[in-house]
């Protein structure tokens, strides 16, 4: 095997060793046509270069990516405590070897929802967690307050708990417009490889690519709100055309489209039929200019859910652009239908 061959065998081992620790070396073997000592040469190549380390008993044997660097601190939460002031102290010196474009991403992400803490949490500690490896970043930010999903529903009257992750999915959300824009989630969500938000008996992700969203019931309750970041240390996503996506106009910073994830709608299996559920959709989308409906994940609508949305609310709101995509061909007769009849 050359020299090309070789580094791709080592970069093949470790983008897969996370998800397959014990397998690893049988399918390095199969992918590539060589011999399980073959690769067990390369996994000691690995260990000796810093990148990998043996997790596993000599019968049971498994590798993970071996932690560049780490950092785990419990702060209390003071009056003058600053989210940029705990980012020079715990985080900076930890980046400072990345490429710049993620180094701004992990600022950005991490300050947001430090401040987030500061402002919302009514917590008295806050736990910060970082974890580097050769492949990815990760920031786990843990508060004891009452609990993102809690103080969005109780604050502003929802439903339920679900309601409060729909509405911060649509971006713009806040429960202190005085002092809050309400985008820095919605913004966080969108530039990491991996968001998570875990409160009370709910938590929520994004994972990219795929732009997959998910809402799960956990048995265990988590006291206060818990956030992990995930960025690969190769990604080539920038603040900037994240923005950018989500402007009108090219380079004009001015948050004014947005994207939901229908699916986040639903409670379980429960179909979109009711209007009802077409206005709990709708709320607030009066702030943007676009808004951009992605229906992955949703198997179908009903007549008056499409409705409300497609005719009733383009009459009424002419000037705000909805656009649908990823819906499949039932989703989009029964779109056609109501914007055929309202013609």
């Amino acid at each position: 095997m050359n020299r090309r061959q070789g580094k791709e065998v080592l970069s093949f081992i470790i983008n897969r060793v996370t998800e397959n620790p014990r397998e690893i070396s049988k399918i390095t073997a199969e992918r590539f046509g060589i011999s399980r000592q073959a690769v067990n040469r390369y996994l000691k190549k690995l260990i000796q270069q810093g990148l990998l380390e043996d997790a596993g008993k000599t019968r049971n044997k498994a590798y993970q990516l071996k932690p560049l660097a780490q950092e785990s601190n419990a702060l209390p939460i003071t009056p003058d405590m600053e989210e940029d002031r705990i980012w020079r102290q715990q985080i900076k010196h930890l980046v400072s070897t990345l490429p710049e474009n993620i180094v701004d991403i992990c600022h950005y992400g991490f300050t947001e929802m430090f401040n987030n803490v500061l402002d919302h949490s009514s917590g008295s500690e806050v736990t910060v967690n970082f974890n580097l490896t050769a492949v990815f970043l990760e920031m786990w930010i843990m508060d004891d307050g009452v609990g993102i999903f809690k103080k969005i529903k109780d604050e502003l009257g929802l439903e339920d708990h679900r309601h409060a992750i729909l509405e911060l999915a649509k971006g713009k959300l806040t429960t202190d417009p005085e002092h809050h824009t309400g985008e820095g989630i919605f913004f966080t969500t969108r530039m990491f490889d991996e968001f998570l938000m875990s409160s009370g008996h709910l938590f929520f992700q994004r994972t990219d690519p795929g732009d997959d969203w998910l809402i799960e019931t956990q048995g265990s309750e988590v006291e206060g709100t818990v956030v992990k970041m995930r960025i690969s240390t190769r990604s080539d996503r920038t603040l900037k055309r994240t923005f950018d996506k989500y402007a009108s106009v090219k380079d004009d910073y001015r948050f004014t489209k947005t994207h939901v994830p229908v699916s986040l709608l639903k409670h379980g299996e429960e179909k979109l039929v009711s209007r009802s559920q077409a206005k709990r959709l709708l709320a607030r989308f009066d702030k943007f200019s676009e808004v951009f409906l992605d229906f992955k994940d949703v198997n179908t609508i009903g007549q008056a859910f499409a409705d409300e949305i497609f005719r009733v609310f383009r009459k009424q709101n002419p000037q705000i652009k909805i656009v649908h995509a990823r819906a499949n061909s039932k989703i989009k007769k029964m779109i056609e239908k109501v914007i055929q009849e309202s013609k």
